[in-house]
């Protein structure tokens, strides 16, 4: 194979983002030049999101992700979207084709069930009681992923009670009813979860603290974190101190940039290979901010 791609990520905060490590591997690895571009509205002042996919379509990039807080938004500025990302709700990988025509897919939703395939274990949620913070674009795929995995009660909490209310209706609707729960006070269900999924940004780096207070979570509660910056959260640690099973962000990270590798070129990406240099990249960059904070 021959040739150049340009793809990149719309976000905002996503300066230690390590999509560009990943995708830009692959690339290589396919024999192609690539480059992933960030465009990071925190940084990039005054931007709005509509300006960005305009400006990519036209720079031709072949795609870009979306991150916080844009995997809702970006919805109805798309020419069309694949019918799993419609009934999820979010899109994170946008393609553009040779005209230009944009078509939203969701592969948070794939890369965070092959991870807790991985890395818990499937039948961890089957039949079982899971406590969801957060209902917002990532809230949304590992929703749905949860449901795929077999969730017996999703009991989902945000603190924006309309955004809460609007993905457990859908669920609701794809699932039936009884298998969503929402909840005003997520600290009076933890006893009766088996299991605790952050998809919240609190705890990633810019957004200090812990999603839910940790003195409530037991040993038999397993913990994951849809967060790779940091690679391990304070909630993780906390998680894991008390001898939880845990799960970071980092596989989520790898399978969702495999699929929207796949997306963006039509290839398949070699996934350990992809899983070697986030680990590297990970290192390059924990080394870094050690070096900068001496």
């Amino acid at each position: 194979m021959s040739g150049r791609r340009l793809v990149g990520l719309i976000g905002t905060n996503i300066g230690k983002s390590l999509s560009p490590f990943l995708h830009e591997d692959a690339f290589a690895a396919a024999g192609v030049i690539g480059h992933y571009h960030l465009m990071d509205v925190s940084v990039l002042q005054g931007r709005r999101l509509e300006d960005l996919l305009a400006a990519a379509r036209t720079a031709g990039f072949a795609g870009v992700n979306v991150t916080h807080p844009f995997k809702e938004a970006v919805i109805p500025l798309l020419d069309s979207v694949s019918a799993e990302a419609r009934e999820i709700g979010a899109v994170n990988t946008v393609v553009f084709d040779k005209s230009g025509a944009t078509t939203g897919h969701n592969t948070d939703c794939s890369g965070f069930r092959q991870a807790f395939r991985e890395t818990l274990g499937e039948d961890s949620a089957r039949d079982r009681s899971v406590l969801l913070l957060g209902g917002g674009g990532a809230g949304r795929a590992v929703a749905f992923a949860l449901m795929s995995l077999g969730v017996a009660t999703l009991k989902i909490f945000d603190r924006d009670t309309a955004r809460a209310t609007g993905l457990c209706a859908d669920l609701i609707l794809r699932f039936g009813a009884g298998r969503c729960e929402l909840l005003s006070d997520p600290e009076a269900a933890v006893a009766a979860v088996a299991g605790i999924v952050n998809a919240t940004p609190v705890g990633m780096a810019g957004y200090a603290g812990v999603p839910l207070p940790t003195q409530l979570v037991r040993p038999t509660h397993f913990v994951a974190d849809v967060i790779y910056t940091p690679i391990d959260t304070e909630f993780v640690l906390a998680a894991r101190g008390k001898g939880c099973r845990t799960m970071n962000g980092g596989g989520m990270c790898v399978h969702q940039a495999a699929d929207a590798f796949r997306h963006f070129t039509g290839w398949t990406a070699d996934v350990e290979r992809m899983r070697r240099r986030f680990a590297t990249a990970l290192a390059e960059r924990d080394a870094q901010e050690a070096s900068s904070r001496a």
